[in-house]
């Protein structure tokens, strides 16, 4: 059984999430130079999956006390990591990271990262992207760093062209050429799989498509390359707490060759370790 506490943020405000885990004491717990335990906010699939691998059988001979916290959202883990509630994050990659420190005026950095999970576009009602019909309706994250990731998938086979110069910002409005007139819809990242019986396409973050039992190597119509991959997944923390010791550990298991074979052996090709 995973030894985690479990918070699914869709019904809980991020002010009283944020109240609740300092009511708990995480927040003197898990800061710089702290005695106990490093709290790791992550998301549950594959980063929780793979922090607990590490709890359970690499931590404990380190000498590290890990507490492994998962959140369903892509914004709780930062602010949490921000004001002290959590000592660290994993979840998320570097344009997205700049995006959101410079939105937010938030503080992390990252530490090392440790895989990357290829974003794919996924359909219930055609077998290829080649199958997609005129004026079919392609789901696609509404954030703004994956939502341009997903537009250039599709550019990347040419599907769409982009117009030069469409960058991590990108959006629909950025599209050049759209020969199958290709509607989009905008949903929140973690919605996409679940809108694949509404929709004929839908391009989904990899941690999302494995916990709605898609399996990206074999079920993508597309899938991003990992060569030159500018989007790995990494342990992250507020700026200025790169030296605590317990990170370290961390960060050195994380890149451990146990861990490597852990996630070739768990995820056959669907998470791919970047060390």
């Amino acid at each position: 059984m995973r030894n985690t506490a479990k918070i699914t943020t869709a019904v809980l405000a991020v002010g009283a999430l944020t109240l609740g885990l300092t009511a708990c004491g995480s927040d003197k717990d898990s800061g710089p130079g702290a005695d106990g335990p490093l709290v790791v906010a992550a998301s549950p699939t594959p980063h929780a999956e793979i922090l607990d691998y590490v709890k359970g059988h690499l931590a404990k001979k380190a000498g590290l006390d890990l507490e492994v916290r998962e959140f369903t959202d892509y914004v709780t883990p930062n602010t949490a990591t921000e004001d002290g509630s959590v000592g660290a994050n994993y979840f998320q990659n570097q344009p997205y990271l700049d995006d959101f420190n410079k939105k937010n005026g938030t503080h992390i950095v990252p530490v090392v990262t440790v895989h990357l999970e290829p974003l794919g576009l996924y359909s219930h009602k055609v077998k290829s992207a080649d199958g997609l019909k005129s004026g079919a309706t392609v789901a696609v994250p509404n954030d703004s760093v994956n939502e341009a990731r997903a537009l250039k998938l599709l550019a990347a086979h040419g599907i769409i062209t982009l117009k030069d110069g469409a960058g991590n910002d990108a959006t629909p409005s950025d599209i050049a050429k759209n020969p199958k007139n290709l509607t989009f819809k905008e949903l929140e990242a973690a919605q996409t799989p679940r809108s694949l019986d509404d929709v004929d396409a839908a391009v989904v973050n990899g941690n999302y498509a494995i916990e709605a039992g898609l399996k990206p190597a074999k079920d993508a119509l597309v899938l991003e390359s990992a060569k030159n991959n500018p989007y790995g997944n990494f342990l992250a923390v507020k700026e200025g707490d790169q030296d605590d010791p317990r990170v370290k550990k961390l960060a050195r298991l994380l890149t451990s060759a146990e861990v490597k074979k852990f996630i070739q052996d768990t995820y056959d090709g669907s998470v791919i370790a970047s060390f």
